[in-house]
């Protein structure tokens, strides 16, 4: 909401009536005093004509808007705006476990989503930071928190799919830990699966708990294909398939104040990530707006002087 830093300032708007009280009582006095005496030189000083006597009104006008901006200026008014100061720490937690070897995105899945990760970034405001974590049997970073975004980019683009587990709840736990390491800032998690949660020690329940303890929003996208998957055989002959947990990503994403994606395909994967920068909530922070009115009272008492003593005085 609009309000004030230093109030106590507005108080010097009631030196406004008062000085408009006195001016008038001091032109009526000076008219009065006018027409007692005979001189008729002074008579018509004291009055003077209806263009001087505008005129005269004109630069008490500007004096007084110059104080009434100069005490709302000392009061340091704010209004919340669109937060643009400070940014939004976004971590990206993509999963490199044996499965994003997959080729059902092309040319594969991690692969695919690595490219989406790209776009995200580049897609990121000016003063977002940016981070990577990846996580398989357990979690690393990939990518430190960093408003260097094109580094962010050298580092996801060298990410590189290992045989492990998927280990849901310890790279979202590990992200949620970078993105509280620049304060000050808005946090968001972008979280990748294409799996169950089979490893780790950190389950996604206490990873998505420690998330709203924080206040951290999780955008969740699950990448699965609309046919089954198969990632390879048992020792006995046996297909092994691809699973994807949605209702663990759904509940994550929800209870954490996020979005929850399907990606289907890599095209549709790119579509999520081009559009999630306009997903974020951007919180509203309390911008002081004091110089503006500081630099309108000095414009005015500019003003005011060159009326009265330059090249374009209104008074001789």
């Amino acid at each position: 909401m609009p309000g004030f830093y230093n109030p106590i300032w507005l108080w010097g708007l009631l030196l406004i009536p008062v000085l408009v009280a006195m001016y008038l009582w001091v032109t009526k006095k000076k008219k009065r005093e006018a027409i007692i005496f005979s001189n008729i030189a002074f008579v018509k000083s004291a009055l003077g004509d209806a263009k001087k006597s505008r005129r005269t009104h004109i630069l008490f006008v500007l004096a007084l808007a110059a104080i009434a901006l100069l005490c709302i200026g000392l009061a340091d008014p704010h209004i919340p705006i669109e937060q643009t100061k400070e940014g939004v720490n976004v971590v990206l937690v993509i999963d490199d476990s044996g499965s994003m070897q997959a080729n059902d995105y092309k040319p594969s899945r991690i692969e695919a989503a690595k490219s989406a990760g790209d776009i995200l970034i580049r897609s990121l405001d000016p003063k977002d930071y940016a981070g990577v974590v990846v996580f398989e049997s357990g979690a690393t970073t990939a990518a430190y928190l960093s408003p260097d975004k094109d580094r962010v980019r050298e580092k996801l683009a060298s990410v590189t799919p290992r045989s492990g587990q998927t280990a849901i709840g310890d790279g979202l736990a590990l992200a949620i830990d970078m993105a509280q390491s620049i304060p000050n800032k808005k946090n968001v998690v972008i979280l990748l699966s294409d799996g169950v949660n089979n490893a780790g020690v950190i389950s996604p329940d206490e990873a998505v708990g420690f998330a709203k303890k924080v206040g951290i929003q999780v955008y969740a996208v699950g990448m699965g294909s609309a046919q089954p998957v198969v990632l390879g055989y048992d020792w006995l002959g046996n297909p092994q398939y691809a699973e994807l947990d949605e209702t663990t990503l759904q509940s994550i994403a929800q209870k954490s104040g996020g979005k929850y994606f399907k990606s289907v395909n890599d095209q549709t994967l790119r579509e999520i990530y081009g559009s999630l920068n306009q997903e974020i909530v951007r919180e509203k922070e309390e911008t002081s707006i004091k110089d503006v009115f500081i630099a309108g009272a000095l414009v005015l008492v500019l003003i005011e002087l060159y009326l009265r003593y330059g090249r374009g005085r209104i008074i001789p």
